[in-house]
C-alpha cells in the first residue's frame, strides 16, 4: 500500500489530436492520476534507499553521461529518482508531481521539486530536455491519452533526447493479468513488442525495451534466492512460449523503455 492517499479527480473527456490543448483535469485517471507517484511505501523516508537502488540498478546508465544534461523527472513523488541523480553529480535536475503533499517531501531535503501537472507543464516549458524521464507507469494514461504525452514528450526533447518510460509487463504469466485488472487506474499494458511499436510510432529511435530488475538488494542474502528463482523462471516460461511459436524474452513484473528522439 502506497505511503499517500488516492486522488478523486473530475473532469470531462474529449477526443483531442493536439497535446497542446490537453486539460489535466480531464485526463481519465481519478484515483490514482499519471502526473504522480503511487508507489511509496507506508515509510516515505524508507523509500529513498529503497528506490534508489533500484533506480541505479535500471535507469542511471541508460541516462547521459554528461552530469551537466538537463533532466526532467515526471511523476517524481517525494523525489525518490531525483535524489538519486542528484547525488550523482547531475546538476540541472527538476521533478514536477501533482500532489503538493507529495512535493514537500522533496523540498525538504533541498531537492529541485515543484508541485506541476505534467500537461500544464510541458505546455508552459521555455526549454527542451536531454533526458524526460516518466517516475509512474505509463498504463495510468489510456491509449490516446499515451499518445498525446509521448508526442508532448518528443516536442519537449532536444534531437536525440532520451525518454525512460516503464508499464506493467503484460507477457509476465506470473503477475501479467493481476496487475493490468489490479487497479481501476490501469487501462493498457504492453509486451516488449507493443512498447516498442507506439514508441516508434510516436517519433522515437534506438528503442530499448528491458525488463526492470526488482531485486538489487545485494546486501540480503535473500536477494540471491529470489535473483535465481527468476532466472529459473525465466529459462522456463521462454521454452515454454516457444512451444506455442512466441518469441517473448522478458518475464519481469514491469518492463522498461529507453529511446531517443528521432532527428
Amino acid at each position: 500500500m502506497s505511503g499517500f492517499k488516492q486522488a478523486s479527480r473530475k473532469g470531462n473527456r474529449a477526443a483531442l489530436s493536439d497535446w497542446r490543448e490537453v486539460r489535466d483535469a480531464d485526463l481519465t485517471a481519478r484515483m490514482e492520476p499519471f502526473d504522480s507517484f503511487w508507489e511509496a511505501p507506508e515509510d516515505v523516508e524508507r523509500g529513498y534507499g529503497k528506490f534508489g537502488a533500484f533506480y541505479r540498478a535500471n535507469y542511471l546508465s541508460r541516462l547521459p553521461a554528461t552530469r551537466d544534461a538537463r533532466i526532467l523527472v515526471i511523476g517524481c513523488g517525494p523525489g525518490y529518482l531525483v535524489q538519486l541523480l542528484v547525488d550523482s553529480g547531475y546538476t540541472h535536475v527538476v521533478g514536477i508531481d501533482s500532489f503538493p503533499e507529495k512535493i514537500d517531501w522533496a523540498t525538504d531535503r533541498g531537492l529541485p521539486c515543484r508541485t506541476a501537472p505534467v500537461f500544464e507543464f510541458l505546455q508552459t516549458s521555455d526549454q527542451q530536455y536531454d533526458a524526460i524521464v516518466g517516475e509512474t507507469e505509463i498504463n495510468h494514461l489510456t491509449k490516446d491519452e499515451i499518445l498525446l504525452f509521448l508526442d508532448a514528450v518528443r516536442d519537449n526533447l532536444v534531437p536525440g533526447g532520451i525518454f525512460l518510460t516503464h508499464s506493467i509487463n503484460a507477457t509476465s504469466p506470473l503477475t501479467g493479468s493481476e496487475s493490468r485488472s489490479g487497479n481501476w487506474d490501469h487501462y493498457c499494458s504492453f509486451t516488449e513488442y507493443s512498447l516498442r511499436q507506439v514508441l516508434e510510432y510516436a517519433g522515437f529511435e534506438d528503442v530499448e525495451v528491458f525488463g526492470l530488475n526488482l531485486y538489487v538488494f545485494w546486501k540480503n542474502p535473500l536477494n540471491y534466492v529470489a535473483w535465481a528463482i527468476d532466472r529459473l523462471n525465466t529459462v522456463f516460461f521462454r521454452l515454454q512460449f516457444i512451444l506455442v511459436g512466441k518469441s517473448a524474452r522478458v518475464f519481469t513484473k514491469k518492463i522498461g523503455a529507453a529511446c531517443r528522439r528521432a532527428g
